[in-house]
């Protein structure tokens, strides 16, 4: 689809709006890519494109958007006080790129016929406009009509952003400057799934890697532990994913977790969870080990209980393997377990998505995260396609596990969603009473730094009063992670001098 910005008014080149364009490109019109044509498409009859202008009177300005479905179009136009253009860079890119955003919405929605679930929000967190604006001193009714006058979000939606919203703040109040979360990443998998795109690798392919992955982990451990204590710093909550650290075999997961009690400063930490996410890497002694070194949660994540399902997606277990899984971890953990959920898998169906949901809840997990099937770069699926969901079917398996999950005294506590979901739908984690996983909120909250360890984490530095975040990366893939040790003691070091600093400023 062709993208013509006209030339007139413009504060800066058009150009630096692209980004909010093709945000709003991607919510409305998912199968369409961007074209910037060096010139106006003449004979447009049949042609799919976007003509933006941007205008200024005396006293309003406006951002009209004009959107081509063949022989249809729409316009829509936002307005605001002239004087907005007068401000800062920043503050003026941020009003032309909300009102341009509004006024795409409203063209391409006119076209389209329907509005979609979470209206023109295109971001990741959608729950951050609540959390800000209950801060900001706003009741939580007034942070929900705000989500469904000005951005046209759906009252269903609103209403569960505000509750996360609300779960996030209960959080918030409990971190401090001195304190950080903690993630640590194991890179292997015993398959690689069809939906995946995380950094992972087949165990099988990659056993050469996983002795040498762990000594450099622990390496990495210790660095870290020390630089933390050096400056007074604490780890607040912790989180192990990957991949799946349970495909490491009991001794590794000792040495690690043994690494990260002799080293990290964890003694005000309030929860730690670790992903034992495929039930075929599950045994007694992984999870007697876990338990003896004060793991707190763990996650076995079915994504289906249909077996037929499980095989489309490359999962080398059955339900019923997960449902052995789950009594094991009940034994030792008390029923302290997440469960992920995925809804719109390929060859799944409404009726088949409601037998796992009776066979999850069931199980009675602490928490019960439903995920949209995203069809992301470098997944086997996004690449061979076919089967999935119609995206009316997985609003459906949505609207059905947040009716069953309420009844069932489940609650929604974090929320995100991503790139490519089918609908433009979401992620929600559900828990029960007293069950929330802090970690979870301050991480896709960006509540609070989260230092990461190991291949592919990313450290994010987070300065609540400037309202930045930093991101420090470690090399993405195992092999690379062996071989860059620079690198990752300099981003420790970073990590462990912002967080002093940070600390030093609240005090």
């Amino acid at each position: 689809m062709w993208i013509w910005f006209t030339e007139h008014n413009w504060p800066w080149h058009p150009e630096r709006y692209r980004f909010p364009v093709e945000q709003m490109l991607l919510t409305l019109f998912p199968g369409e890519k961007p074209e910037y044509p060096s010139a106006l498409p003449s004979g447009l009859r049949g042609e799919k494109g976007v003509m933006i202008a941007l205008s200024r009177g005396a006293k309003k300005a406006g951002v009209s958007v004009l959107v081509k479905l063949g022989d249809s179009c729409r316009n829509g136009v936002v307005r605001f006080p002239a004087e907005k253009l007068d401000e800062s860079e920043e503050a003026v890119y941020h009003t032309v790129s909300h009102a341009l955003k509004q006024a795409f919405y409203k063209a391409g929605t006119a076209l389209l016929g329907h509005e979609l679930p979470w209206g023109s929000l295109t971001g990741v967190r959608p729950v951050k406009l609540p959390t800000k604006a209950m801060l900001a001193g706003k009741t939580a009714r007034q942070a929900e009509r705000e989500l469904r006058e000005v951005y046209r979000v759906s009252p269903p939606r609103a209403a569960l952003a505000v509750e996360c919203a609300q779960a996030a703040l209960d959080v918030k109040r409990g971190l401090s400057a001195d304190g950080m979360a903690l993630y640590i990443g194991i890179p292997f998998c015993p398959t690689r799934c069809a939906y995946c795109s995380f950094i992972s690798a087949d165990v099988k392919r990659s056993l050469s890697l996983v002795e040498p992955y762990v000594d450099a982990l622990c390496r990495e451990i210790e660095l870290a532990g020390a630089l933390l204590r050096e400056r007074g710093l604490h780890i607040g909550c912790a989180y192990m994913g990957g991949g799946t650290p349970t495909t490491l075999s009991a001794a590794q997961l000792h040495r690690v977790l043994s690494c990260v009690e002799s080293f990290l400063p964890m003694e005000r930490c309030g929860e730690f969870t670790v992903e034992a996410g495929r039930p075929d890497t599950i045994t007694a002694d992984k999870l007697e080990m876990l338990r003896d070194h004060g793991i707190h949660r763990i996650s076995i994540n079915p994504q289906t209980m249909e077996d037929s399902v499980l095989q489309a997606m490359g999962r080398a277990h059955t339900a019923a393997q997960i449902e052995e899984a789950m009594a094991l971890a009940r034994r030792h953990f008390d029923g302290m377990v997440n469960m992920d959920l995925i809804a719109g898998l390929p060859t799944d169906a409404l009726e088949g998505f409601a037998r796992t949901l009776d066979r999850v809840l069931a199980m009675e997990p602490a928490n019960i995260t439903v995920h949209t099937l995203a069809l992301k770069k470098g997944a086997r699926l996004t690449e061979e396609g076919g089967g999935r969901c119609a995206p009316e079917v997985v609003e459906a398996m949505l609207s059905l596990a947040g009716r069953r999950l309420r009844e069932a005294g489940y609650g929604p506590y974090y929320l995100y969603r991503q790139k490519y979901m089918s609908g433009s739908l979401e992620n929600v984690g559900w828990t029960r009473p007293g069950a929330v996983c802090a970690y979870n909120i301050v991480m896709m909250e960006e509540l609070q730094t989260v230092l990461s360890l190991g291949a592919g984490g990313v450290t994010k530095l987070v300065d609540p009063d400037m309202r930045k975040i930093t991101r420090l990366s470690n090399p993405k893939y195992a092999k690379e992670y062996l071989e860059s040790w620079d690198k990752i003691a300099a981003g420790k070091q970073t990590a462990a001098d912002f967080q002093a600093e940070l600390a030093g400023r609240a005090k």
